[in-house]
């Protein structure tokens, strides 16, 4: 079953909020505001009323009008129920293990669709306390982290997000920072569209998800992560590889 409803975005995080479908068992993509008995409750609606029909329940959560309406306008294109058939190229690749230093947080998918999610607030504080500047023994200067290891269960469960830079040896590890070890393992590597860097990597993660959802390829939760470098140097034109851990 897909984390969230593939028609309006809302997390499924509760069996009673699942649609049905014709014969009365639950639905694998679709919420009950959204789906019943097999049929879209509005068939005729376009992805732009759906837009309005979800931006005055995010309100009601504390999200900004503005905030909801762009956070949707990147969300719901990359949802079943609206993408137009394109696929996500991926390659395959073994890396060995290795370690990462930076500032943690641990969350989870439906918090993060929230006003109290904490990416935001993790990446502002990553480059407000100037972290790389407290690193050494970098593997790549140019390249940092988005780390998500220690997951509690798969998609729907928490996870910890760690914002940071390779390293060789994390050596004395600064006060304030962690380090994430993650073991060698074999990678899907699925590349972002070049866009706005928030915007296509949110539009990445929604595809993943779907990918997976409809795929009998098996994620490990042994650690992924997103690798932001020089195609990021210009964050309206940014290109983000995402690295997913699949069983061998």
């Amino acid at each position: 079953m897909n984390n969230h409803c593939q028609s309006c975005g809302m997390p499924l995080n509760d069996q009673s909020l699942v649609g049905t479908e014709k014969e009365g068992q639950l639905s694998k993509d679709y919420c009950t505001y959204c789906y019943e008995a097999g049929e879209f409750k509005q068939p005729d609606l376009t992805m732009e009323e759906m837009i309005d029909v979800c931006v005055p329940y995010l309100k009601e959560d504390g999200m900004a009008e503005e905030q909801a309406r762009h956070m949707l306008t990147s969300v719901l294109p990359s949802l079943k129920r609206w993408k137009k058939g394109e696929t996500i190229e991926y390659v395959i690749v073994e890396k060995e293990a290795f370690q990462v230093l930076g500032l943690t947080a641990r969350t989870c998918n439906a918090d993060e669709m929230t006003p109290e999610g904490k990416i935001p607030s993790l990446w502002s504080a990553f480059y407000e306390q100037k972290v790389p500047e407290q690193m050494a023994n970098l593997v790549k200067p140019t390249a940092t982290y988005g780390l998500y290891s220690d997951y509690a269960s798969d998609v729907n469960g928490e996870y910890s997000l760690t914002i940071g830079m390779e390293v060789l040896s994390s050596g004395a590890v600064p006060e304030g920072l962690s380090v994430k070890i993650i073991p060698a393992a074999k990678y899907m590597v699925f590349t972002s569209e070049k866009g706005p860097m928030v915007e296509v990597v949110i539009k990445a993660w929604q595809h993943i998800w779907a990918w997976f959802a409809n795929s009998e390829v098996e994620r490990t939760y042994t650690g992924d992560f997103e690798v932001y470098d020089e195609r990021c140097t210009n964050p309206e034109e940014a290109q983000v590889d995402i690295y997913i851990a699949v069983r061998g």
